[in-house]
């Protein structure tokens, strides 16, 4: 029997997950879990790569303790953040977070140069301040770009830490803002206009592909061999491969940011689409995942930090027992990285409301949003559904499941809470021989995983 280990880190946290075809059925046991965070030095924000790194060989190591050797290795992350390597494969500066100020001003200077309606034609990428073109833009007007042989998103810098080989995924690769939405590959038209240096951007390399075998030296340390193969490594791109109802109805991918869309076989980059600011980034082949961003939990996420981390489900009781008392525009930047999440909250509402007032706010501003994304997702489809499968682990919001299903009128589907560690181990499996045909997956995810209908 193989076993297959997904490594899926998010903004907040990252989990081990060890799963295996028992008879048609994907059995999973979670190994390791660590939490995650962005760190503030100087007023910029960055990811600390090096303990995420040790804590990806820390969860290697669980899984040997645990009883598991396992034969294949998958990271996913986040998108956007990358790392950027001199020509001794040496890190240079720290690896920005998505949520550092940096771009604000670059932002505005690239548009000059290309404007967004033509960025927008040529990748299908929504307008999100943080994106890496403007990242890289910004590190272009700093200087840190000058000694740059290779950029590489986060998941495909862990994999060369791991194995010592570079591979460019291409489903991460697309959150860039800077590959063609036609030829699926990087539009070297717009790296030039911007001045990136091509050897930057080497070839993409789809998901199922293998990366190579640990370095011996990590290998003794943890105590076997594995080989790293890729899943889709942007954490949404593996979540919707895990999805009971996929392509029947829209997805929300449910963590720290709410990824609200549906897979299409070709990308949709007309004059709506900009205007609703839908993204088309890449999915599997070939595929694309129609889908808008929306803040998301960590709205919640921020407000629990204030109140001295309550636990998830208190703070739902507080938001129950409130009536609806206002609404935020969840996608306002002002909630991107405020000093003060209820501070920023009270502002935008014009009066200062108690707790439990405020996360009856959130609750029903994501639900909201949600609403009205679905209803623009209707128009530029010229469809109706009649459910949407939210997955992640904020599926296990039974509050915000059911307000989602009374804003929308949709029924809906929640569940699997680890989708994205299961998309992971998904493409695994398929890269290793395990699974030949994806479209019977998911019939193997309804066999194993329980899903909730509101």
């Amino acid at each position: 029997m193989k076993y297959f280990l997904a490594v899926d880190i998010g903004a907040s946290s990252g989990r081990h997950i060890v799963g295996w075809l028992d008879g048609g059925i994907l059995k999973t046991e979670e190994v390791y879990r660590f939490n995650n965070a962005m760190l503030s030095h100087g007023g910029r924000l960055y990811w600390d790569t090096a303990r995420l790194f040790k804590e990806v060989v820390n969860g290697l190591k669980a899984a040997k303790e645990r009883g598991f050797k396992p034969d294949y290795i998958g990271i996913d992350t986040w998108a956007v953040d990358y790392a950027l390597l001199d020509k001794e494969d040496n890190i240079i500066g720290e690896v920005f977070a998505y949520r550092d100020a940096r771009t604000e001003k670059a932002a505005d200077k690239l548009h000059r140069i290309i404007c967004f309606d033509e960025l927008y034609e040529r990748t299908g990428i929504q307008f999100q301040p943080f994106n890496t073109v403007y990242q890289l833009y910004a590190d272009k007007l700093s200087g840190k770009l000058d000694g740059a042989e290779s950029m590489l998103m986060l998941p495909d810098y862990l994999n060369f830490l791991l194995t010592g080989v570079k591979k460019q995924e291409y489903t991460n690769a697309t959150s860039t803002g800077l590959v063609n939405a036609r030829t699926h590959n990087w539009d070297f038209g717009i790296t030039q206009k911007l001045g990136f240096c091509e050897k930057l951007f080497g070839g993409l390399t789809q998901p199922s592909a293998i990366v190579g075998g640990l370095k011996r030296a990590l290998a003794e340390d943890i105590g076997y061999s594995a080989t790293v193969i890729l899943p889709a490594t942007h954490d949404t791109a593996s979540a919707v491969l895990a999805a009971p109802q996929q392509g029947e109805n829209p997805y929300i991918s449910s963590g720290t940011w709410s990824l609200l869309g549906i897979v299409r076989p070709e990308a949709s980059t007309g004059e709506n689409d900009r205007k609703a600011n839908y993204s088309n980034e890449g999915s599997i082949n070939g595929q694309f995942r129609y889908q808008k961003n929306i803040m998301g939990l960590w709205l919640i996420q921020s407000v629990r930090k204030e109140l001295g981390n309550l636990s998830y489900s208190t703070l739902a009781q507080m938001a129950k027992c409130k009536q609806h008392c206002g609404l935020i525009d969840v996608n306002d930047k002002r909630f991107l990285s405020p000093k003060s999440m209820v501070a920023e909250i009270n502002r935008a509402l014009g009066r200062k409301l108690q707790p439990a007032s405020i996360m009856r706010v959130i609750y029903d501003s994501l639900a909201y949003g949600y609403a009205q994304a679905v209803a623009e997702l209707e128009t530029n489809t010229g469809r109706t559904y009649g459910a949407i499968n939210i997955f992640g682990g904020g599926s296990r919001d039974m509050l915000l499941n059911e307000l989602t299903a009374q804003a929308t009128g949709k029924k809906v589907v929640a569940g699997p809470v680890e989708a994205t560690a299961i998309g992971n181990l998904i493409m695994q499996m398929k890269g290793a021989g395990e699974i030949e045909d994806l479209s019977a997956t998911a019939q193997i995810i309804k066999n194993s995983f329980e899903v909730k209908e509101v």
